[in-house]
């Protein structure tokens, strides 16, 4: 992916840095327009993938509507130019302030987690004598076969209407007079590798569209959320997703109704591939099983390996060096390292046992796979410096 100029340009840049591939998130793009475009589906972006302005730029010029999760979520989104009309705003804990916020803007719709929050909505809707477009976000009880901690769609999570909870919730929205109910909403999860679990989501959306219907709701729009993994071990292999097969099996398993819009709100697969942490070497450490590479970027820049074990490749992008060396720990390709970072936390570490070429100090490194939940989740914890983004559209 970086070619020799590339690499040069990232030896005058102070590390760390996020460095974002311009025109593979415009492939990215292009492709999923292509593809959603066929069967009329309408895609709105997860800003908390990653809500670096230039990026949200880009994304919004391809008529991508904006799926938000906080408040804050909604401003950016509306300072970036999203339409309001193409704003949706889930969460399973909305704040007053945050309801308020999304109903002075008029946003398109409210995908909502419970009785209580329904109540909430409505009485703020009240006050300012506004209506409230909503959805219900269901909790289908759809395993998505991911880690434990994105997993969302079972009734032990703590998000969305259970199943159960249906005819309660139902017969209440008759009287929140100020409430509009316009979709139903689902998300089994994230980083979703195998598609039979959306087929599984498709035929229980089928059931519960059934169920409404059975009681003469009729539902104007379907939203089956996101959650289509990357490949994070071999990036190249798989920079632009399979978007086709993707739509394709949401239109051969959902039974639509006349009209009905089908709604999609990708994140990660629409940003993590454009994206690398880009960092330096500061130090060599020699252990007792194993040798340390001490990078200058830790947890602060990129969460995922820490908050959840996650794996991102890592590539040595200067060391002349060829594999081919003997590893200390034994014979092997390569040499063997846990790359970690400078932070005062055991479990700042982006890989145990890497194999790569023998490393030096000043050796620059890339973390690839970094555009999704990279730069959004970065801190200051240890009181260290916000690192910058470059774009290869600028350097």
């Amino acid at each position: 992916m970086f070619n020799k100029e590339t690499i040069n340009k990232f030896k005058s840049i102070p590390t760390p840095f996020y460095y974002y591939d311009v025109e593979v998130l415009k492939e990215t793009l292009q492709k999923l327009k292509e593809e959603s475009d066929k069967y009329g589906f309408i895609v709105h972006y997860a800003l908390k993938a990653n809500a670096n302005n230039a990026i949200l730029e880009i994304i919004k010029s391809y008529n991508i509507g904006a799926d938000c999760v906080s408040g804050n979520e909604v401003k950016k989104a509306i300072e970036c130019n999203f339409k309001p009309k193409h704003i949706v705003f889930a969460g399973v804990g909305k704040s007053d302030a945050e309801i308020n916020f999304a109903l002075d803007n008029d946003i398109f719709c409210f995908n909502c987690e419970s009785l209580q929050e329904l109540e909430v909505i409505n009485e703020l809707a009240v006050s300012k004598k506004k209506n409230a477009r909503i959805a219900l976000r269901i909790n289908p009880n759809v395993n998505a076969n991911t880690h434990k901690y994105i997993t969302t769609g079972l009734e032990e999570n703590k998000f969305g209407i259970n199943i159960w909870e249906l005819e309660t919730v139902v017969n209440a929205l008759k009287e929140f007079k100020n409430l509009q109910l316009i979709g139903l909403h689902f998300h089994i999860g994230s980083q979703i590798m195998d598609l039979s679990s959306f087929k599984s989501l498709c035929l229980r959306v089928n059931e519960i569209q059934n169920w409404f219907l059975s009681r003469k709701i009729t539902i104007e729009n379907i939203n089956v959320g996101g959650g289509l993994g990357v490949n994070y071990h071999e990036p190249d292999a798989n920079l632009i997703l399979d978007f086709a097969a993707y739509f394709k099996l949401f239109n051969d398993f959902l039974e639509l109704r006349p009209k009905q819009k089908v709604h999609f709100e990708l994140g990660r697969s629409i940003t993590a591939q454009c994206g690398t942490l880009i960092s330096k070497v500061l130090y060599i450490k020699k252990g007792v099983n194993t040798n340390f590479v001490i990078l200058d970027a830790g947890m602060t820049e990129l969460m995922r390996p820490a908050l959840y074990q996650a794996y991102h490749k890592i590539e040595n992008l200067t060391s002349p060096r060829p594999i081919g060396h003997p590893s200390p720990i034994g014979e092997g390709v390569g040499v063997r390292y846990d790359v970690v970072g400078p932070i005062c936390e055991s479990s700042d570490c982006f890989g145990k046992a890497v194999t790569l070429p023998e490393t030096t100090r000043g050796d620059i490194f890339a973390l690839r796979t970094a555009g999704a939940y990279g730069e959004v989740m970065s801190s200051a914890y240890n009181l260290r410096d916000r690192v910058k983004a470059f774009y290869s559209n600028e350097i």
